[in-house]
């Protein structure tokens, strides 16, 4: 008896691996530079308002965040300032702008409870990655606090030091079998 959602030996149909590869987390964009510059506290998944050919260049894979942030302006709306998608190449006169600010679809009290910690000293909001699941374009951004100089040295003197730890334990397992 087959299982629903497979067929009878167990594989997938091809419009079910269609579906299956639709709905997959397809990343675009990450900012790791977020990710050296601040200490990030909490993270919240944000639909985002894009005009066609904005989706058809993010489509194509084109698009940054580094120099990106988010904004809650009077109104109570989060905007995306800052983020880079290129114009798509073969649009036309009704080409979308690159650098153009973007709603976030977020819930009231998600942005109220944002827009409460971005008054707190120290704080900000930033993008960390753009993806599509399910066809639909997202946002991660995060709640984050600006790291001073030496916290950014420290960080890079851990990962350099769990690079060291793993090599040596590759190379003392290569001499070992």
């Amino acid at each position: 008896m087959a299982r629903s959602g497979s067929t009878a030996s167990g594989k997938l149909t091809p419009a079910q691996k269609a579906k299956k590869a639709a709905d997959a987390h397809q990343v675009v964009a990450r900012n790791k530079k977020a990710l050296h510059d601040y200490h990030i506290e909490d993270k919240i998944e944000a639909g985002l308002v894009l005009t066609g050919t904005e989706v058809k260049a993010l489509r194509m894979g084109r698009a940054s965040l580094v120099d990106g942030w988010v904004e809650i302006d009077r109104d109570g709306e989060a905007w995306l300032q800052g983020a880079h998608i290129p114009e798509y190449l073969q649009g036309t006169w009704n080409n979308h702008s690159p650098r153009r600010k973007r709603k976030l679809l977020l819930h009231r009290d998600q942005i109220l409870k944002l827009s409460h910690r971005v008054n707190a000293k120290g704080y900000t909001i930033v993008p960390l990655e753009l993806y599509f699941i399910g066809g639909r374009a997202k946002v991660e951004i995060a709640l984050a606090r600006g790291k001073q100089e030496w916290d950014k040295r420290q960080a890079l003197r851990e990962a350099q030091d769990k690079r060291e730890a793993a090599r040596e334990v590759a190379a003392a397992n290569r001499r070992r079998g």
